[in-house]
């Protein structure tokens, strides 16, 4: 588990509670993760609609790719070199094109993470083009968004789906 240096937001990705959070369009479904592990920072992969920066500290010395609610992902260790602060540079392309959809059974969406030993330092968004990072932007990082269909608070689903969000943040009211 990964430790942060205080919160941060990027709408892509944010560090609270010991823990990364990759924000995904998608509700329910698979993505596709690639991880890449440098020793050093590596060149900016430009050809992607979003990409963040965030740092974060291993204590234990793994940081692991998982799904919210599911075992870690069978990818390497974001921590490399072992305990240490870290940089990841998160990279998303896709997050337009089943927002919120539930389920979704194409892979629709792409990640890179790259991984490389480093101090701290403030969270960077370095490159914003799509519709759904600006959305995610656009409202404070403890709102919770609620879609006006099927995902509504008067179904089950969406009651479901709010406590979810909300118990991920630690608001268990």
């Amino acid at each position: 588990m990964a430790s942060d240096f205080g919160s941060t937001y990027t709408g892509l990705a944010s560090a609270s509670g010991g823990a990364i959070e990759v924000t995904t369009g998608i509700h329910t479904g698979d993505v596709e993760v690639t991880v890449e592990l440098h020793s050093q920072r590596p060149d900016v992969v430009v050809d992607w609609e979003e990409i963040a920066e965030i740092s974060c500290h291993s204590p234990s010395g793994e940081v692991l790719v998982t799904h919210f609610m599911d075992d870690p992902a069978d990818l390497p260790s974001l921590a490399s070199r072992g305990p240490g602060p870290y940089r990841l540079r998160v990279h998303a392309r896709g997050r337009d094109r089943a927002v919120d959809q539930t389920p979704v059974d194409d892979v629709v969406e792409s990640y890179l993470i790259q991984s490389w030993p480093a101090e701290h330092q403030d969270a960077l968004l370095v490159k914003a083009t799509d519709a759904y990072g600006a959305q995610v932007r656009a409202r404070p990082a403890d709102d919770t968004m609620v879609i006006d269909h099927e995902d509504s608070l008067d179904t089950q689903s969406g009651q479901e789906r709010d406590i979810l969000r909300r118990a991920g943040r630690g608001d268990y009211s």
